[in-house]
């Protein structure tokens, strides 16, 4: 027999039943309070998020989940409800079951009756603490290149004013301010291919005689380091002007080069040691040769920058720099 609305009310009780099944499977937390703060509803996903289950929490009030300090504003909340104003997306946190605070973005939304009256409201909760804590990450990294590109800079204007004042040929001074700053370069990429963590020793040595065109007759020894980001620019600008003297003093196919480092464990505190020893076959010091932006670098700038200390001899009818540092300012 035909009943009247019957079919309304079938429509009605499967959208109710829609409803509860798109709440019920959504991934945000959805509770539901009346005006006076006390919780209607809660899904699987706010039991999955604050650690309380429905039968738990359903009669209680929402100020469970509030931080005591926060109180306060909750209460602004429900009358702003109340008064039917509108509640802006906004971020804060919330206490689960065990205590801990998580960092939540909440949407909240009136709920009205038939008449239109605001009788409560839907608060939709979605956990960002791993995301604000990637934006935590981003903002110091961004801050750590901000810092890194000013030492850069610095680094680049040195090179030029420093090779500037001892080059009086104009074509000199631009090869060799060219190739200073492609070997910073090197560094660089280096340092952004492991989002400027740490960077292996042995990788930057050969790294900087590749891009020299000078890795014949170099053998190298040493334990595995990984480099903070200072000390792969100042020991990647140390290889650089030992391989250029090599280059133009000896020959890569004139000298044979032996590189070396070690860690001393000295009860105060670790030492890192790298040593380059070049035969010498034509000059006793070819440092000497070249008193400008090198023997800076080489002498004083490397040594300075890593808090360490450097020296250059020619014994034995050997070139060798050594260069001492806090393994504290060298290591990753």
């Amino acid at each position: 027999m035909f009943k009247p609305g019957g079919g309304k009310g079938r429509r009605k009780s499967l959208s109710e039943a829609r409803l509860a099944a798109i709440v019920d499977s959504s991934s945000d937390a959805i509770i539901s309070l009346d005006l006076t703060g006390a919780i209607v509803s809660w899904n699987l996903a706010a039991q999955k998020l604050f650690g309380h289950t429905a039968d738990q929490m359903i009669g209680n009030l929402i100020f469970i989940l509030i931080p005591e300090e926060r109180h306060a504003d909750e209460v602004k909340i429900l009358r702003r409800l109340e008064l039917g104003e509108r509640i802006e997306t906004f971020e804060t946190t919330r206490r689960t079951r065990d205590g801990t605070l998580v960092h939540v973005s909440i949407t909240i939304s009136p709920i009205r009756d038939k008449r239109g009256g605001i009788i409560g409201a839907s608060n939709i909760a979605r956990e960002i603490t791993e995301s604000r804590e990637k934006e935590r990450r981003l903002k110091l990294l961004l801050r750590e290149i901000n810092h890194r590109v000013k030492n850069q800079y610095a680094v680049i204007l040195a090179v030029i004013g420093q090779t500037a004042a001892r080059e009086q040929d104009i074509k000199i001074f631009e090869t060799r301010v060219r190739e200073r700053i492609m070997a910073l370069s090197h560094s660089q990429d280096l340092l952004s291919s492991v989002d400027w963590a740490g960077v292996d020793l042995r990788h930057l040595i050969s790294h900087q005689l590749k891009g020299a065109g000078s890795d014949e007759l170099v053998s190298m020894s040493g334990p595995e380091i990984l480099l903070n980001a200072n000390a792969v620019l100042n020991l990647g600008m140390a290889l650089h002007e030992l391989v250029v003297n090599r280059i133009k003093f000896s020959g890569p196919h004139q000298s044979d080069v032996e590189l070396s480092w070690a860690i001393d464990p000295l009860s105060d505190g670790a030492q890192f040691q790298i040593t380059w020893s070049e035969t010498c076959m034509k000059e006793p010091d070819l440092l000497a040769h070249e008193n400008g932006f090198g023997a800076l670098v080489l002498k004083r700038i490397v040594a300075a920058a890593l808090r360490g200390s450097s020296s250059w001899t020619a014994r034995e009818g050997r070139i060798v720099w050594t260069l001492a540092a806090p393994l504290s300012h060298v290591q990753f």
